[in-house]
C-alpha cells in the first residue's frame, strides 16, 4: 500500500496596499496625538536653559532638580486636595448612581422618561451661567476656599453622567437573573450584591474612571471658590507661569506630576475600562 504526501501549495495572501497605507496612517496620527505629552515628560527632566532654546534640544543631561522645585513650592498641599475631592467625589457618586440606575433599569419607577430628563437636564446650563449664584451662595454659609464645597459640586456634576451610563450597563443584565434569585428565596440587596453587581463591574470601573477623570481635571469651579487653602492641582499649575524668567521645565514637571495619578487609575483600570466602555454598545 503506498501513500502519497500532499505536496499543494496554498497561494500567499497578497497584501492589501489600502489597508498597510490605513495602518500607517492610523500609527502617524497615534505618534502626532501622543507625541506633546512625550516632549512635556523629556522637558521635565531638563534645565531650564535646555528647555528654552531655539531650536529645540533634543540630547540632554537628565536631571531631577525641576521635580524638586515642584514639591519645594508646596505642591504637596494642592495634590492632596485634589486627591480627597476627587476620591470622595467618586465614592458618593457611585454610591448615589448605583441604586438610581438600577432603579431606572431593572427595576423601573414610574416617569422613568421623566426622571432620566431631569438628570440630563441639569448639564444643559453652562457652568459659567452659574457660578455667580454659587458663588453668592457659598460665600453666604461660610464654604469659600473649603475642600468640601468642591466634594459637592463635583458629586452634583457627575451624578447625571454616572446615572446614564450606568443604566447602560444594568439594562444588559438579563431580568430573569433577578427573578432566579429571588425563587431561590435571594433578598433584593443580596441579589444586587451578589448577582447584578459582578457583572457590570466593569461599567461600574469604567463611570468611576470618568468620574475621577472630569473630577481630577476640574478648573472652572476650583480657580473661582478656591484661594489656598482648598487649591487644587489644575489652578496650582497656573503658579508656576510667570513672566519674569523662565518656566518650561518646572511646569512640565508639574505637569506630569498632575497627569501621573490619573494614568495610574487608567493602567490599573484597564481591563475593567476596556470591558465597560464596550459594555452596552451591542444590544
Amino acid at each position: 500500500m503506498s501513500t502519497t504526501a500532499d505536496t499543494t501549495v496554498l497561494p500567499r495572501r497578497r497584501r492589501d496596499p489600502k489597508g498597510g497605507a490605513l495602518t500607517a496612517l492610523t500609527w502617524i496620527i497615534a505618534v502626532g496625538f501622543f507625541f506633546p505629552v512625550l516632549w512635556m515628560v523629556l522637558t521635565a527632566f531638563k534645565q531650564e536653559s535646555d528647555a528654552a532654546t531655539r531650536p529645540p534640544t533634543v540630547f540632554f543631561v537628565p536631571t531631577l532638580d525641576q521635580f524638586k522645585a515642584v514639591f519645594d513650592s508646596g505642591i504637596g498641599i494642592p495634590l492632596l486636595n485634589s486627591v480627597f475631592a476627587t476620591v470622595i467625589s467618586t465614592l458618593l457618586v457611585l454610591l448615589l448612581g448605583i441604586p438610581a440606575a438600577f432603579a431606572l433599569s431593572l427595576r423601573p419607577v414610574r416617569k422613568t422618561q421623566d426622571a432620566l430628563f431631569f438628570f440630563i437636564s441639569t448639564k444643559m446650563l453652562p457652568i459659567v451661567a452659574a457660578i455667580i449664584p454659587l458663588y453668592v451662595i457659598v460665600g453666604r454659609i461660610g464654604m469659600l476656599d473649603n475642600i468640601w464645597t468642591l466634594v459637592i459640586l463635583y458629586t452634583a456634576m457627575n451624578l447625571p453622567i454616572a446615572v446614564w451610563m450606568m443604566r447602560s450597563f444594568f439594562l444588559e443584565v438579563p431580568s430573569e437573573l433577578l427573578e432566579a434569585a429571588s425563587m431561590d428565596g435571594a433578598s433584593l440587596w443580596t441579589s444586587v450584591r451578589e448577582v447584578i453587581l459582578p457583572i457590570v463591574s466593569p461599567g461600574i470601573a469604567a463611570t468611576a474612571l470618568i468620574c475621577v477623570i472630569f473630577s481630577w481635571n476640574e478648573f472652572f469651579f476650583a480657580v473661582n471658590l478656591t484661594a489656598v487653602n482648598a487649591q487644587t492641582m489644575p489652578v496650582a499649575l497656573t503658579g508656576f507661569m510667570s513672566g519674569q524668567g523662565l518656566f518650561w521645565a518646572k511646569l512640565s514637571a508639574a505637569s506630569v506630576l498632575a497627569a501621573l495619578p490619573v494614568v495610574i487609575c487608567g493602567w490599573i483600570a484597564q481591563n475593567k475600562l476596556v470591558r465597560g466602555l464596550s459594555f452596552g454598545a451591542i444590544k
